[in-house]
């Protein structure tokens, strides 16, 4: 009878969580109220995330749990942004013309922080031709989360959120930490070698290069610029990597395509997903691109999360809310009397159990379970 009641809890569960997904599940989501240990009078992470069967709605602050500032050279505060993005459930490809990353928030990672694009917003003298790498012009004023506040009070990343995740585990697939505004999974920096989900983990690597130029007189397709659209002088204060323009897409030099992802298997996404993977080298330095390439892979325009006064959507009724609970594993109570030998994945692979993805739990007696820490 225990063993029927636990296959039927197991099932039941299987089934909720296949109704949610990882849209749905990956969110950190505040259940009690914290806020921020350096700006306490705001509440931080996710506040809540609601859904229904095309969208998931994640409202948040834009502040994170972890402790952020100070920003050198940068007099800006964050502030409670109140936004409310909505995810679509069944991102597509955009296979017509894509979509640039806009300024501003192109992406959320999951804890309610807004990504932004490699940009600072500003050109060489403003010339709307060499546009400025946030990295090189604003890197400064980064905290030690590799973050800071807009002037408007939005705290961002522009590159990895290297407080968000263990960007130092090189032995796990990377978890979830976001989503993009096309509506397809950021993962941190590291994936399976191949993408159908074999291979070793790896660091996943930009195709994006330096290009080979000392002067700035032609653009990455090689358009000629007449000598008012110049950019300066490769040199010390305008080395290579200042500009977005000093970077080519050199297919198959890396791991990623242009938009900095790729189709591929991922632990939550055993059947294959599109994907977008954070760029770091071996010093886990950022890489260009950073996070999301120049345009998006998928389809991005149209709800009302991109642009000026954006991310402020209405939940219409009738959605369900997610609220994890604290955490709790479905566990029969005979496995108190064996060892566990080791965790696999649904492909055979050893790996160190992690929360909402379900695993093979092998005992020393031969037996197996299915089971998932749900957080």
């Amino acid at each position: 009878m225990k063993k029927s009641t636990c296959l039927s809890v197991i099932i039941l569960l299987s089934t909720i969580l296949n109704a949610q997904g990882p849209e749905v599940t990956s969110w950190i989501v505040n259940v009690t109220g914290a806020t921020n240990p350096s700006y306490s009078f705001y509440e931080s992470n996710v506040q809540s995330v609601d859904y229904n069967s095309t969208d998931v709605y994640v409202s948040c602050t834009c502040i994170p749990g972890y402790d952020i500032g100070p920003w050198t050279a940068n007099p800006n505060t964050p502030s409670n942004q109140n936004f409310c993005f909505r995810i679509n459930r069944n991102p597509q490809e955009n296979t017509g013309t894509k979509t640039e990353t806009p300024m501003g928030h192109v992406g959320v990672w999951t804890n309610g922080v807004s990504i932004f694009n490699a940009k600072d917003g500003m050109s060489y003298n403003n010339g709307n031709v060499w546009y400025q790498d946030a990295l090189y012009f604003e890197g400064i004023s980064f905290d030690d989360c590799l973050g800071h506040p807009a002037q408007n009070g939005e705290y961002h990343h522009h590159v990895n959120p290297t407080c968000l995740y263990d960007d130092n585990d090189d032995q796990n697939h990377s978890p979830i930490i976001g989503y993009a505004f096309d509506h397809f999974p950021i993962y941190g920096a590291y994936g399976y070698t191949n993408t159908n989900g074999t291979g070793a983990i790896k660091r996943m690597e930009s195709s994006y290069q330096q290009r080979n130029i000392t002067t700035r007189t032609t653009l990455p397709d090689g358009t000629a610029l007449s000598t008012g659209q110049y950019g300066p002088v490769v040199s010390s204060q305008y080395p290579l990597g200042a500009f977005i323009q000093d970077y080519e897409y050199v297919a198959g030099s890396g791991d990623l395509d242009e938009f900095n992802g790729r189709y591929c298997v991922t632990p939550e996404y055993p059947s294959g997903t599109y994907a977008y993977f954070v760029a770091i080298d071996v010093t886990l330095e950022p890489v260009y691109p950073y996070v999301i390439g120049p345009e998006y892979y998928g389809i991005a325009q149209g709800y009302d999360n991109l642009g000026p006064q954006s991310g402020h959507n209405t939940i219409p009724g009738g959605t369900n809310s997610y609220v994890p609970s604290a955490t709790f594993i479905l566990e029969n109570q005979q496995t108190l009397d064996k060892d566990l030998v080791k965790v696999v994945d649904v492909l055979g692979r050893e790996v160190v159990p992690v929360s909402n993805i379900p695993l093979f739990y092998i005992y020393s007696d031969g037996s197996v379970q299915r089971k998932m820490i749900i957080e």
